[in-house]
């Protein structure tokens, strides 16, 4: 998990964490996809669980998300059949 760079230390560490799950509520609002589980913190990573769309409709939404003005470099997503995507790039 990557903290905010210029949060000062006695505040929230990671509001790009807020601002994505504000993100993906907009596009499951807005019928692009579903969210699967609640997100959470899995190891070093926080993890949104994605479906309810094509893989390809996934990962582009995905890579929109991890473009965010706030997320740290280094997103990446996992498609159902295991391979890692590099986001941010694609």
């Amino acid at each position: 998990m990557t903290p905010t760079p210029g949060v000062p230390e006695d505040e929230y560490q990671f509001p790009w964490i807020d601002e994505l799950q504000e993100a993906v509520t907009e596009l499951v609002d807005a019928g692009v996809l579903e969210e699967d589980d609640s997100a959470e913190q899995l190891d070093d990573d926080y993890v949104f669980y994605l479906t309810g769309a094509s893989e390809d409709r996934l990962i582009a939404a995905a890579n929109r998300l991890s473009i965010l003005d706030q997320v740290p470099a280094g997103a990446f997503a996992i498609t159902p059949s295991g391979e890692r995507v590099d986001l941010g790039d694609v």
